[in-house]
């Protein structure tokens, strides 16, 4: 939020600012920063790991998201105890950071699988156009899956049981093996073989 208000204040120019966030992280104890990065760091696009322990050649899964899932994520893999899955967050969806992101798809070579995670139902929030981006970045032997709600009328279940119920089992989907949530046939080995079949 610093960084927001910051770069806001400090631009040459002068436009509306509207945030839409949830009350929760202000009062998150993972949501802080240390003192000196107000002073020495800048606003990131695309904000890497940020667990030390997790090594970039052991990754297998690199977890995308945007917002407040990445604390639910971050909660869920070191209750898992996994340290096969790094967790990436765009802070700027649009204009895309497009050579940040690809720093990070670059980072983890040994990354088979990129998942979206997006609190959002699926036929809201940013997947229906960031889905192209992270395509756009992937190498040809990944393949691209995706965890969030079931496409609903309304951003929101209305009762907290059943959003909690909705919220744990689309952090459980970042984490579990991809099946029906695969992103196909644009991704992965199917555009390997239309590469072949064009030869």
């Amino acid at each position: 939020m610093f960084f927001l208000l910051r770069r806001q204040m400090i631009r040459p120019w002068r436009k509306p600012l509207v945030i839409f966030t949830p009350k929760s992280l202000l009062r998150h104890k993972e949501s802080v920063s240390p003192l000196p990065e107000f002073a020495e760091s800048k606003f990131k696009a695309v904000n890497g790991e940020w667990d030390e322990s997790i090594r970039p050649q052991q990754v297998k899964r690199l977890i995308v998201c945007s917002g407040k899932v990445f604390f639910d994520l971050m909660a869920a893999r070191k209750e898992k105890g996994l340290k096969d899955a790094a967790i990436v967050r765009v802070a700027q969806l649009y204009p895309f950071p497009h050579d940040e992101f690809q720093a990070q798809i670059a980072l983890y070579p040994n990354a088979a699988e990129v998942v979206w995670c997006q609190e959002e139902p699926s036929n809201q929030g940013a997947w229906h156009r960031i889905q192209h981006y992270i395509l756009q970045h992937m190498r040809p032997e990944q393949v691209l899956g995706y965890a969030m709600r079931a496409s609903s009328a309304s951003p929101a279940a209305g009762y907290s049981s059943l959003h909690n119920e909705q919220q744990k089992a689309l952090v459980e989907a970042a984490f579990a093996p991809l099946t029906d949530n695969l992103v196909l046939p644009v991704q992965g080995t199917a555009r390997q073989r239309r590469k072949k079949n064009v030869d």
